[in-house]
């Protein structure tokens, strides 16, 4: 696909306000698309919308499911409007922090608001059931999901892959007897998804009426306690006791030793025999939520680090191909000319350049990774290309302010030269502007860089699990000032 040059702002849907402890598809969501909207921004990027899990550190790229949606992002405000809830079922709400994320304490007080609303529909639906019926029969993903969750909660100590072998084999007449025996639990996990639907699809009419596009993100690998493996196996590298027979990661670089993520890599010519339909369909929920995807780690699928499940080291690995070129030719055959932005930092691979700029897939800059005493450094928002999404910063990095505080001060002086900076402006001006008049296709910014927090706002560190994916954004931070400024910079270097 071609963009047109825009901007965007990432924000996180738990990171915005809202009353029970987590931002969810509430008021707080609207609102912030109608700041989007003022500010003459084009896109709101996100992290992945599945659920979430304590062992997985609350990381969205870490879910049981790739298809799902969270429900702990469910207004249940718009419950009580529905007649699902009361006034009275929402008391008493714990007294919440407006900037942090607590997932325990949310867990505790939204499932049983959750499960009570559940009961009340399932009591007397009215004329919901018909809808209801509706989203099952459109959602093909929902029945494996809905039972794997049924049958989790009734094995919380085991993986799937530790369940009787019927059930880990899905064998037929043990799957009937499970859909049997959990009927309640599965119908109340697809209510749960309807219900999250529902409201999503009333945020994204709610960014259409604001010309606000929504970027959503595609992490490569999924969990391995997951629906998709279970529904799937064949579609990864397992043994036949369905163990990862190799894992995901990253090789070492001089002076780190590489990463083991773990996550079960796919067996792309299972995939390739199937004319990777667990792709197409994952893309086709994608865009049935968003409308642009950023494909996280794009590099591999040109080729991709396997690491031997029964190594603890990443430097244990090899590099094996990946499907390259012909999965997305079949995409395109697909979804046309699919709005893909891709995550291309850290490797050179010239086939990865050559596949993004043949689909058109704009990839990233992050002006973080940026020598700023070197010339021509790629990094630097000044020598930018037009195809690429340029960003102030992202999800996995430091905030503006928290990076720059800790720049050595020769790297300091030469940032201030390069962005001509000369202390009148705050510093995250600075660089927003310099992403704004860059030639990049796309300027993106954080809602932590428009308000120049530091490192404290952080949302994720990668390698690290405690404290992420916690930082939230007070309401009265969507001022119209701030986005009259922001607006402003749209006149001057987007429009």
């Amino acid at each position: 696909m071609r963009f047109d040059r825009s901007s965007g702002v990432f924000c996180h849907v738990t990171s915005l306000p809202g009353p029970h402890g987590i931002g969810d598809l509430g008021d707080g969501a609207h609102a912030f698309i109608e700041f989007l909207g003022r500010a003459d921004v084009d896109h709101w990027q996100i992290c992945p919308l599945g659920p979430t899990t304590d062992a997985a550190g609350n990381s969205p790229y870490q879910s049981p499911s790739a298809f799902a949606g969270n429900p702990l992002l469910i207004d249940l405000t718009r419950l009580v409007e529905e007649g699902l809830l009361t006034e009275a079922d929402l008391e008493p709400t714990p007294d919440f922090s407006p900037d942090r994320v607590d997932y325990s304490a949310v867990r505790e007080y939204k499932r049983p608001r959750l499960r009570a609303a559940f009961e009340r529909f399932d009591a007397d639906a009215g004329e919901s059931p018909a809808a209801f019926e509706a989203f099952r029969e459109r959602e093909p993903w929902l029945a494996d999901y809905a039972l794997f969750q049924a049958i989790s909660a009734a094995r919380p100590e085991d993986t799937w892959a530790d369940w009787p072998e019927p059930l880990r084999a899905r064998d037929p007449e043990a799957l009937t007897a499970a859909r049997e025996e959990h009927a309640e639990a599965v119908r109340y996990h697809e209510f749960l998804q309807w219900i999250f639907d529902r409201q999503w699809r009333a945020l994204r009419e709610t960014a259409a009426e604001h010309d606000v596009s929504i970027v959503g993100d595609v992490p490569i690998y999924v969990s391995l306690d997951s629906a998709d493996v279970w529904a799937n196996p064949n579609a990864f590298q397992l043994d036949d006791e369905d163990r990862p027979t190799a894992v995901a990661g990253v090789p070492p670089n001089p002076g780190d030793d590489g990463q083991r993520w773990g996550n079960p890599v796919y067996d792309w010519e299972a995939l390739a025999d199937r004319g990777y339909d667990w792709w197409l369909a994952r893309f086709r929920r994608l865009f049935d939520l968003a409308d642009v995807a950023r494909l996280d780690h794009f590099l591999g699928f040109i080729r991709y680090w396997a690491i031997p499940a029964s190594a603890d080291s990443a430097a244990a690995g090899e590099w094996r191909e990946g499907p390259g070129r012909e999965l997305f030719e079949l995409v395109e055959v697909e979804f046309g000319d699919a709005p893909f932005i891709v995550e291309d930092l850290g490797f050179d691979d010239p086939r990865m350049d050559e596949i993004a700029f043949e689909f058109g897939f704009p990839g990233m800059r992050v002006p973080q990774y940026a020598d700023w005493c070197a010339s021509g450094d790629e990094y630097q928002p000044m020598h930018y290309p037009e195809r690429v999404v340029g960003y102030t910063s992202t999800h996995d990095t430091n905030t503006w302010v928290g990076y720059y505080e800790g720049l050595e001060d020769r790297q300091r002086d030469c940032l201030h030269y390069n962005l001509g900076a000369d202390g009148e402006r705050a510093i995250e001006w600075e660089i927003i502007e310099a992403v704004w008049a860059s030639e990049a296709i796309i300027a993106m910014t954080t809602m932590q860089d428009l308000l120049g927090l530091d490192g404290g706002a952080r949302f994720n560190e990668p390698g690290t699990l405690a404290g992420n994916w916690e930082w939230r954004v007070r309401r009265e931070a969507f001022s119209p000032e701030l986005a009259d400024r922001l607006g402003d910079l749209a006149i001057h270097h987007i429009r």
